[in-house]
């Protein structure tokens, strides 16, 4: 059986579908008060990461768990969520982290996730950590202005990234929790560099109408981002966004060599989520 945290989100909810169509036993863990609708024959259960005794009733019986670690994992016990699961007999850890602890490892937005990833790999059980970079389904916060006045406002609108299609990193995850990648630490990027102008024009294409791209300063983004992240995460994500190094701009093999195909395009992601900006 496959425990699943942070299993409403974007990750978590096709992990959900891919682990149940393989006929897996599944249990769906998020924090949310309001019921949730998962696959047929997934269970349920609310708890919080906060509070890792609440995660013991959704572990019992459980080989293996995904554990999303939320806003860099700032407020978590690593090493008594890591205590409750072995303690409920879960065999595997697979960790999603995010590319920015080995690419900034001094950076303090991501202090926290590095240490999660040294207690994972110092724990008995097996582990393999996903470090995902920018996700293409971050263009979502861009829906609303879509929506209402065809229009995205973004800083760097020339500055590319290989961002993900957060399929792929479930694709990933649903392979490293049945076994074989213990032990391996594998970076997830997309095909190919995209900047915000780009991508843009590909939300454009998928819709079948124009939409104008309005570059923010990076004080307007930060005030805009501010409003959802803590600063530290907010200063450490327009780092990235606005002077991407080398490594964060390199498209990993990983995805390709774990699942036998290249990762997901944008414009794929755009295409299958354009609903959302209609």
């Amino acid at each position: 059986m496959f425990v699943v945290t942070g299993a409403t989100g974007n990750v978590g909810r096709t992990l959900l579908s891919i682990l149940t169509r393989s006929g897996a036993a599944v249990t769906a863990v998020s924090r949310g008060r309001r019921p949730v609708a998962v696959p047929d024959g997934v269970r349920y259960h609310r708890a919080d990461l906060e509070n890792p005794e609440s995660l013991s009733p959704a572990l019992a019986g459980a080989d293996a768990m995904y554990l999303l670690v939320e806003g860099a994992g700032a407020n978590l016990d690593g090493p008594e969520i890591l205590k409750v699961a072995a303690m409920a007999g879960v065999k595997r850890i697979v960790l999603q982290s995010s590319q920015a602890v080995g690419t900034r490892p001094g950076s303090a937005s991501h202090a926290p996730l590095h240490a999660i990833e040294e207690q994972v790999r110092q724990s008995s059980l097996g582990w393999t950590i996903l470090r995902p970079g920018g996700f293409a389904s971050n263009a979502f916060a861009w829906a609303d202005s879509v929506r209402s006045g065809r229009m995205v406002a973004a800083p760097f609108g020339d500055v590319g990234l290989p961002v993900v299609d957060p399929d792929d990193i479930a694709e990933v995850a649903a392979m490293a929790l049945q076994g074989g990648h213990d032990g391996h630490t594998y970076e997830l990027t997309g095909p190919a560099l995209s900047t915000p102008r780009q991508r843009t024009a590909e939300l454009a294409a998928a819709l079948g109408e124009p939409i104008r791209f309005v570059e923010q300063s990076p004080d307007e983004a930060r005030r805009q981002m501010l409003a959802f992240m803590p600063p530290p995460v907010v200063d450490g994500t327009l780092a990235i966004l606005g002077a991407p190094t080398g490594r964060e701009q390199r498209i990993s093999p990983d995805i390709t060599q774990v699942l036998g195909r290249p990762p997901r395009p944008f414009a794929e992601w755009a295409a299958r989520t354009i609903a959302a900006f209609r």
